[in-house]
Parts: structure tokens; sequence; C-alpha cells
């Protein structure tokens, strides 16, 4: 198929409210935002926690969050499956090859990224914060949400990274999700489907999506730093 021809007819696939298509966005925007939702509050503590307490190993935790960071995601996919297959030792959860099995993949790859960026959002933070929130009378917990709060712009980075790390991932998701469709077909694992069919229509449309996603959220982030910029210097 010629590219100009690939291109329109993507955009007739968009506009035309093909059910295939939009069922694949469904679920790589389903499984990808459940993820997120596990993964975020347990890697901001993570990251929070590494950042505010000395431990006995801690450089050695750093060490090994930050190099988690470049694992291929095929070799999380291969871990998890076989965990996940029938004589591993979840097996019994019979998540191989379904949407369960796919946010849990998700939430492998996200955490380590999670954790790393509110580390470094966390270190980043004038210490006066925490100690005048202390100073005040406030909790542990208080203050950590004091902090956080303060670098909340890192935090919604690293939910942003996040969230492009897992959607665009293509490895996990086809050696867990077994690319089903209608079940377990992402976005990323039907573009390589079809390209690999020498169908590029659809690959086309669902590149146009992703790429839709990432800007408008990445605009949103920026479009939310500028309103909270202008408000200090007004103040």
């Amino acid at each position: 198929m010629h590219l100009i021809d690939a291109v329109h007819a993507a955009f007739s696939l968009l506009f035309s409210g093909d059910a295939e298509l939009w069922r694949i966005i469904w679920v790589s925007l389903k499984t990808t935002l459940a993820a997120l939702v596990i993964a975020t509050p347990l890697a901001v503590l993570a990251g929070y926690g590494l950042a505010t307490h000395a431990f006995r190993g801690r450089r050695v935790v750093i060490w090994l969050v930050q190099a988690t960071l470049s694992l291929p995601t095929v070799l999380v996919g291969l871990l998890l499956y076989l965990m996940l297959s029938r004589q591993g030792p979840l097996g019994e959860l019979q998540w191989l090859f379904s949407q369960s099995g796919i946010i849990a993949g998700q939430v492998l790859i996200a955490l380590p990224l999670l954790t790393a960026f509110s580390l470094a959002a966390t270190q980043a933070a004038d210490p006066r914060i925490a100690e005048t929130a202390v100073t005040l009378g406030a909790s542990r917990w208080e203050t950590m949400l004091t902090v956080l709060h303060e670098v909340r712009f890192g935090i919604m980075a690293a939910v942003i990274s996040g969230f492009g790390r897992v959607i665009s991932e293509v490895g996990c998701a086809i050696m867990i999700g077994g690319n089903i469709a209608g079940q377990t077909r992402t976005m990323t694992t039907a573009i390589a489907l079809q390209t690999s069919k020498g169908e590029f229509a659809q690959g086309i449309a669902l590149g146009i999506v992703l790429v839709t996603i990432a800007l408008l959220i990445n605009a949103a982030l920026v479009f939310a730093q500028g309103d909270t910029q202008t408000a200090g210097r007004s103040a």
C-alpha cells in the first residue's frame, strides 16, 4: 500500500469509529491506567523513604532501583511468564494471557522508573520544608505530604514518564498477554502484528493515537507548571 493511501486509510479508521481499533485503544488505556494506579502510590512512598531515611544497604537498594531501569521489558515478560505459567509459583492465579497479567507486567515495569523519579524529586526538595513542618508540630505523615506537595510537578513528571514507558512497551505485553484480539491486544502489539502482515493502516492509526496521547498529557503538565509559576510571580 502506498504511504499516502495508508495514511488516508488510517484516518478513515479513526473517524469511522472502527470497533476493533477502538477496542484495542481501550485495552491499552485500561491496562496502563490500572498499572499506574497500583504502582504510583507504592513507588512514591518508596522514593520518599529512600530519600529521607538512612539505613544499612540504602545505597545498594538505590543502585538496584536504578539498574532495573535499563532492563529490557521482554526480560521482565520472560520472568513473569515463568512465574505465571502452569508450573510456576503463581500459576494458580491464571493471569497468563489475560489483562490481569498485562497489568502485573506493567506494574513491574513502571515501579523502578516511578521510584527513581520520586527519589530524585524528593532529594531535590529544600530540606527546610520538612524541618519547618516538624517545627510546627506536623506528624511524619503530614511532613511527607507537605514535602510531596512541594515536589508535585516532579511526581507528575514521573507519572507521565511511567505512562509513556508502559503504554509504549511491547515485549512484556506480547509474552504475558499473547496478543489476543478483543482481550489482550494493545496498541503496540497490534502495530507489531499489522506491520508484520504488511497492513499499515491500522498501525498508523494507532501510532497517531499514541502520539496524540503523549502530546496531550505533556501539554497538561506544561500548562499546570506555567499556571503555578505565573501565580508565584504574581504573589
